[in-house]
Order: structure tokens, then C-alpha cells, then sequence
């Protein structure tokens, strides 16, 4: 076993094993006494700790400053001011980086997860003029988006284009308080999504040449993006007949789909021999965009309408209410107006809103929402109050004011929760300690290897259409015996357990204020955590300390035990450098313990 997980599986072991001292101290979860719903779940909040929590669910981590802020001005105020935040953008830094000075100035897509951790994290912006991002609610809603829409840089032409999946990203981050009819569109006529899903470039059926449309997309935003496979009920709960849940779709509805999603290709919006090569009929199926920064990846496909099926008639979805006779659509229509006529389609399925609702709760508040919850989500998805259907904008507010969201660790102590993923454990940690470089650029992957193989994920670098983790995925034993979901734990093995404590060791011990690095500091561009803000206090009050870590890392959520045991820890440590020793001990402990691990 490493060295560096010793400590952390020794406190494991410890807060699992029976003890008296653990007898007589209560669990993790808080007391419900005083803040169980007497107040509507929109109030508030009204302790540092209430705030922390909503903070963690709605943002990348909570600052001191973040909770002052959110304290003094209510949830409500906060989302308004947060929806109200202009959208922080990835392209503009790829762009700015390529006018640096020659060494400094390539760009990959290590260089496009620098963009995406500066966003995410808030830090000074050195493309902006360190002008610091603050659309965290955004940035958290994107992230979360990117997780069901996704894209991915291990498609081989993707891995080379770091412009194309920063557009996409910002599409996403730009969608996240608009219309989900307006992110579909958007997500179905990207070049990333064409060349990822495979939809770019699809051609009418042509048996005397066994030409046949691709069905990739077709079949994913159906499944993954919208509606899911079987019909829902509006509590998000499968609808059942004889006992069997009912199929959403067939094998001709993936067909019609396909068919309808022929003849889109690369925008020849600038069109030239410096750029790409333009695409029409004379070259439509050896059109290729080609380079790096360029409008092609940036604009929407557009229709080539001689390479599109507008004579047969196609299988959409059939469902009670649905606008198209039985589905299906009649031919004549051009590319454009039976996409639209497609979208409509998917849009207006009763599944979308808590098929959707249901996936975003999961990444944003906890893995088994009720039933009643989903509903309640699915509703403001359906209607904003203002007759309006898909608003993103009162979906995210639904989810995080909900009385579940706010309450559920009282309400349901035993199975309201998630495992937190590990990236966001790394955000958490740098934007709870201030973390900031000499430059303002990030080295974000110091030390290497690259993020995914330490946590299992990182940005847009999913192995799968299907995400790093899937939403119905239950761990083996107790939690699947149970039918419930952990989606986290699909990630959780044991390389990846291994790695991200030690990645953690590191961002703990190797780069701190106190003139701390364990080798060299990426060029000016390494996060350095503020431990000099608190080593004065853990030098003299270890349990202070504690108190302070406990609001910002665990929303006041740590147990008696748990504090007992790492504050013995602490003491033990003595000598000059105590009070950045145990800082640096103190965190590595709580963001590697079992009751951290669990966002309540």
C-alpha cells in the first residue's frame, strides 16, 4: 500500500470499528432538531453551515467569502445575481494564449483545462487582465451539462482540437440558464457533437450504392440526451404494463431519426483555401475542415439539402399529445425545417422533464432523489410560472431551493447524499484554500500524468458517450441490493482510490504559501494553497482549526468522533513549522475520510 494512504485508511479503519468512544458519539449526519422545514426552503440561509452546503451543491467549493456574501443577501438574491453573471468563456483564452511569447504560446488540450479550471475555480483570468470569473452557479450548471451531453477529447480527431471542445463547452456554459429546446439544437448541430456522434457529413439512403444513414446520434439523443428508454411518469419512475416498463422508442423510430439527420456539414462561413475546404454537392463526402483555430469549428453545420431525405415519410416519437400524426413525418420538408420539426418532437415528450430534472439532481445535490422531488423538478421543467417549458433557468432553481435539496439529509439520512467526484474534491480543496499562481496561467497537470488518470475523469475526456459514470450505475452489495444508485462509485476502483489520495498528498504537501514545492513549479503557472492564512491558527489552536475546515470542506457536517480523532493527530505535531504541518495534515485527512467523501 502507498505511503501516502496510510494515513487516510488508518482513520477509515478507525471510524469504522467499534469502539466505545464511537458508541457514544453521534454519525456525521446533523441534528435535525432546530432546521427540518419550519421555514419555507427558499429562506435562509441561516448559519455559516446552511450556507456552506448550498454553496457545495451549487458552486466548485465554498470560500469564507462566498459564505459572508450568500449569508447577508439570502438563496434567492444569490441565484438572481448568479443567473445575472455574464458567461465565462474558454475560446477567448485559447485565442490569447496563442499571442504569448514563443514557448509560452501553444495551445492543446491541456491548454483548453487550463481555460476550464481558471472558469471553475474563479482565479484571476490573465487573459481578462486577472479580471476574476464569477459565474460559479454557470460554470457548476456546465459541468453538469457536460456530463449528460457529452463530448469527448479521446475521439481521435477531437484529441487534436482544443478549439472545437472549448465551442462546445462554451455552448454548454452559454445554454445553462437558456431553453433546453435551444441546447438541443445547439448540441445537435455542433462540428464536435457531428464528429463525435458521427452525424456530420450522414447522406440519404442510397441502396445501389449501400449508402444507409449513420444512426449514432439519432439513437444517443434519444437515449442519453432527452428521454431515456422506457416512458416515464411524471415523478420520473418507470410507467409500467403486464409489469414491464414501456419502450420509449423502436428500432424505426432510430431510423427516422437517422434519416431525418441527413445532409448536414461544416459551415462555410469563410470559406477559403487558407481555411478549409468548402463543402457542397461537388465534394460532400470528402469536405474536411482542417487546422486549428478556425470558424469551422466555432458556427453550426449547415444543410447541403441534395446529400438530405426529404421523400420518405419518417417514424419520430409516438405519444399521447404528440403534434404529428402518430409520429411520423410526412416528406417534403428541407433540412431545416424537419430538424426543427424533429426537435419539437423530442422536446415536447412528457420524459424530458424528469428524465433531465433527474440527472441534474444527481449531479448537483444527491444520487436517489424521491420520487416526489423528481416531480416537483420535472413541474418547473414543464412550466416556469410563466407558461414557459424547458427553462433551464427555473429548473437549476427548483433543484437547489427544493425542500429535499436544503433538508435531505434530515429527511432521508440513510439515502440522501453522492459520492463526491474527485475533480470536484480538487476544486473544492484549491478554491477553500485560496489557491492562486505567480501568472495567473495553471499548470493543471503537475504533476503528470494527465487529471483523468489520477481521478478517473476530467473535462470533456470521458472513454464513453455514456460519461465516466452512468446515473442508474449501483455499487455492488448493500446500495444494488437495495436498488438504489451510486453513479460515483463507478470510478471509484482500486487504481483510481489509490491515485487521487495521492494526487491529494501532493496538492496538499508539495505546493503551499510557505515557500513549499516538491519539484519544479510549472513556469509561474502552479496553484499554491494559502496555508500562511491559517498556520497562526493551527500553530495555536488545532481545534479552531478544525472548526474552520469543518464549514468550508464539510458544511459543519463532521462528527464528534472524527474531529476527536484528527485533532490527537494535530497535537502530536510539534515544532516550528507546526502550524503549516498541521494545515497540510489537517486537510489531507478530511478530504480523504469516509464521512467527507459523502457530500450530505
Amino acid at each position: 500500500m502507498s505511503r501516502f494512504i496510510v494515513a487516510s485508511v488508518a482513520l477509515a479503519l478507525a471510524a469504522g470499528a467499534a469502539s466505545p468512544l464511537l458508541a457514544q458519539a453521534p454519525g456525521h449526519r446533523p441534528d435535525a432538531g432546530m432546521r427540518s422545514g419550519f421555514e419555507p426552503a427558499g429562506a435562509g440561509p441561516f448559519s455559516d453551515d446552511e450556507a456552506a452546503r448550498f454553496l457545495t451543491q451549487a458552486t466548485f467549493g465554498p470560500t469564507f467569502d462566498d459564505i459572508a456574501h450568500l449569508r447577508a443577501i439570502g438563496y434567492t438574491a444569490w441565484l438572481n445575481e448568479q443567473f445575472a453573471r455574464p458567461v465565462s468563456t474558454e475560446i477567448p483564452y485559447l485565442d490569447w494564449v496563442e499571442t504569448q511569447p514563443e514557448g509560452s504560446n501553444h495551445v492543446t488540450d491541456d491548454t483548453r483545462l487550463e481555460a476550464w479550471t481558471i472558469n471553475a475555480l474563479g482565479t484571476p483570468d490573465p487573459s481578462r487582465g486577472l479580471t476574476a470569473p464569477g459565474d460559479q452557479l454557470r460554470q457548476r450548471v456546465a459541468f453538469a451539462l457536460s456530463e449528460i451531453f457529452v463530448v469527448s477529447n479521446k475521439n481521435g480527431t477531437l484529441a487534436y482540437q482544443p478549439w472545437a471542445l472549448s465551442s462546445w463547452y462554451d455552448m454548454l456554459a452559454t445554454n445553462a440558464f437558456g431553453n433546453y429546446r435551444q441546447l438541443l439544437k445547439d448540441a445537435t448541430l455542433h462540428p464536435a457533437m457531428g464528429i463525435y456522434l458521427t452525424h456530420m457529413q450522414n447522406q440519404k439512403a442510397d441502396p445501389t450504392r449501400n449508402i444507409r444513414p449513420d444512426e449514432n446520434y439519432a439513437r444517443e439523443v434519444l437515449q442519453l440526451f432527452s428521454i431515456g428508454l422506457v416512458k416515464l411518469d411524471t415523478d420520473g419512475t418507470p410507467l409500467l404494463t403486464g409489469g414491464q416498463p414501456i419502450a420509449t422508442y423502436n428500432q424505426a423510430t432510430v431510423r427516422g431519426f437517422a434519416a431525418l439527420l441527413t445532409g448536414w456539414n461544416w459551415n462555410n462561413t469563410g470559406c477559403g483555401p487558407t481555411t478549409y475546404v468548402c463543402c457542397d454537392e461537388s465534394n460532400y463526402a470528402t469536405c474536411a475542415r482542417y487546422g486549428y483555430n478556425l470558424p469551422s469549428w466555432k458556427l453550426p453545420m449547415q444543410p447541403i439539402e441534395a446529400f438530405h431525405d426529404n421523400t420518405s415519410a419518417k417514424q419520430l416519437l409516438d405519444y399521447s399529445g404528440v403534434a404529428l400524426p402518430g409520429g411520423v413525418l410526412a416528406p417534403g420538408g428541407n433540412a431545416s425545417v424537419e430538424l426543427d420539426a424533429a426537435l419539437d418532437n423530442i422536446f415536447l415528450h412528457p420524459n424530458v422533464g424528469p428524465f433531465i430534472g433527474r440527472r441534474l439532481i444527481q449531479r448537483l445535490v444527491t444520487s436517489n432523489p424521491s420520487p416526489a422531488y423528481v416531480q416537483r423538478v420535472a413541474a418547473a421543467f414543464s412550466n416556469n410560472g410563466a407558461g414557459v417549458r424547458g427553462d433551464l433557468k427555473a429548473t437549476v432553481r427548483a433543484i437547489l431551493l427544493d425542500p429535499e435539496a436544503r433538508y435531505g439529509q434530515w429527511l432521508f439520512p440513510s439515502t440522501f447524499g453522492k459520492l463526491r467526484e474527485p475533480l470536484v474534491k480538487n476544486l473544492q480543496l484549491w478554491r477553500a484554500m485560496n489557491a492562486s499562481s505567480e501568472t495567473g496561467r495553471i499548470e493543471t497537470l503537475n504533476p503528470y500524468p494527465p487529471i483523468e488518470d489520477w481521478y478517473g475523469q476530467g473535462p470533456l475526456r470521458s472513454t464513453s458517450v455514456f460519461n465516466f459514470f452512468q446515473p442508474d450505475y449501483g455499487h455492488s452489495g448493500e446500495i444494488s441490493n437495495l436498488g438504489l444508485h451510486s453513479p460515483e462509485f463507478q470510478i471509484l476502483t482500486d487504481t483510481t482510490a489509490v491515485a487521487t489520495n495521492n494526487r491529494l498528498f501532493s496538492l496538499s504537501f508539495c505546493w503551499h504559501s510557505d515557500g513549499g514545492s516538491c519539484w519544479e513549479n510549472g513556469h509561474g503557472a502552479t496553484l499554491y494553497l494559502d496555508t500562511a492564512r491559517d498556520a497562526p491558527l493551527a500553530a495555536s489552536n488545532p481545534a479552531a482549526l478544525l472548526d474552520r475546515y469543518n464549514l468550508l470542506l464539510m458544511s459543519g457536517q463532521m462528527s464528534p468522533f472524527m474531529r476527536q480523532t484528527l485533532l490527537a493527530r494535530l497535537n502530536a505535531l510539534t515544532g516550528s513549522s507546526r502550524g503549516r504541518q498541521r494545515v497540510q495534515h489537517a486537510l489531507y485527512l478530511i478530504l480523504n475520510s469516509p464521512e467527507y467523501s459523502v457530500q450530505k
